[in-house]
């Protein structure tokens, strides 16, 4: 069943609608200032960056998105030699199926034999956590891909919804400090379409957490592919009254920011273009994370269109930072920028003020 339901995942995300369709990530309440005079040569913009001890090309990763099927397997294979090719990240979709189903365990594992020289992200769920996973199993999970930190992903929204849900996070907080200070990997919180607020990220400081992915609203709608799945009309009406939920991401990172300025912050969610990355960016993101582009990208054509999409993206981030008078990212993000807006009324009714 776990099969069928990865399976389903791509496919649906691939020819269906399922992004969010009035709720936007709130980047277009951002603008950045253009600098008519950079007085700088657009190919020296250096856009390398450090993360987990890598230096990436771009601040860019593949965000986690599959695995344990044989369509997982081309559609990770594929990806991790865009990650390679290009010097970025990638990550892996939830593992928990390659615990219950060895054999699954190649279509995760494939992704390190073929990226061997960037950052490798492994991938499992929290329900997994409050049901009982061991620090064994859960070190298992970065040995199979040799991971360089392992992202446990938050998705209260979706079990909530599914039909095959699992919607416990009871004592959640306790579990993930628990792996944060005996687990040998890095651990990265990810929210996978509904954000991560102040509050929430201050819990997460509190246990030891210093890299969170807050996955924001306004992309991928998880309740709206839960809807799409099910043939169950009483789970479809709920899902779908749900699928605007969420935390936009432009505010997801102002929010996250605002809690510590130690905090490694990678911005996922509707992330569509270079200039909306530029943007994140700017609002205190240190890294970018692509899905939906890119599995639409590998899925459609393989191997050379995701390179293509890839090389795009990085492009316009190029040349947006470039636009601004900056010749890198750290120089970039002292360059000014104008809030307004509903981002802008949110912020005030929250009381934050730095960005």
């Amino acid at each position: 069943m776990i099969e069928q339901r990865k399976n389903e995942h791509i496919i649906l995300s691939v020819k269906e609608n399922v992004e969010f369709e009035y709720k936007t990530t709130f980047f277009e309440y951002v603008e950045l200032v253009h600098n008519a005079i950079p007085e700088i040569n657009l190919e020296d913009v250096d856009l390398v960056t450090s993360f987990l001890g890598y230096g990436l090309s771009a601040p860019i990763i593949i965000a986690g998105m599959t695995g344990g099927t044989d369509l997982a397997y081309r559609i990770n294979r594929d990806l991790a030699k865009v990650a390679e090719e290009i010097g970025i990240g990638i990550g892996v979709g939830s593992q928990r199926i390659a615990l219950e189903k060895s054999d699954a365990a190649k279509s995760f594992s494939i992704v390190r034999k073929i990226a061997k020289n960037v950052p490798v992200i492994g991938n499992i769920g929290a329900s997994q956590l409050v049901k009982g996973l061991s620090l064994d199993d859960f070190d298992k999970l970065g040995e199979m891909v040799k991971a360089d930190a392992i992202a446990i992903h938050l998705n209260p929204l979706q079990e909530a919804v599914q039909v095959e849900g699992e919607p416990d996070y009871s004592g959640i907080l306790e579990k993930i400090e628990y792996f944060v200070k005996n687990s040998s990997y890095p651990i990265i919180i990810k929210e996978t379409g509904a954000g991560i607020s102040r509050e929430v990220a201050e819990k997460l400081v509190e246990v030891g957490v210093n890299i969170i992915d807050v996955g924001g609203s306004g992309g991928t709608s998880f309740s709206k592919i839960e809807a799409l799945r099910t043939k169950d009309t009483f789970s479809k009406r709920i899902a779908m009254d749900f699928a605007e939920w969420g935390i936009p991401t432009a505010i997801s990172i102002l929010e996250t920011r605002s809690v510590s300025d130690r905090l490694t912050i990678i911005s996922t969610g509707g992330i569509r273009d270079g200039i909306s990355m530029a943007k994140a960016l700017r609002l205190g993101a240190n890294i970018c994370g692509i899905a939906l582009p890119m599995i639409r990208a590998v899925y459609n054509g393989g191997y050379e269109e995701a390179l293509e999409v890839m090389k795009i993206f990085i492009r316009e981030l190029k040349i947006a930072i470039f636009l601004t008078g900056a010749n890198n990212v750290k120089c970039f993000k002292k360059k000014p920028v104008i809030i307004y807006g509903l981002l802008r009324e949110w912020l005030e009714q929250r009381k934050i003020q730095d960005f």
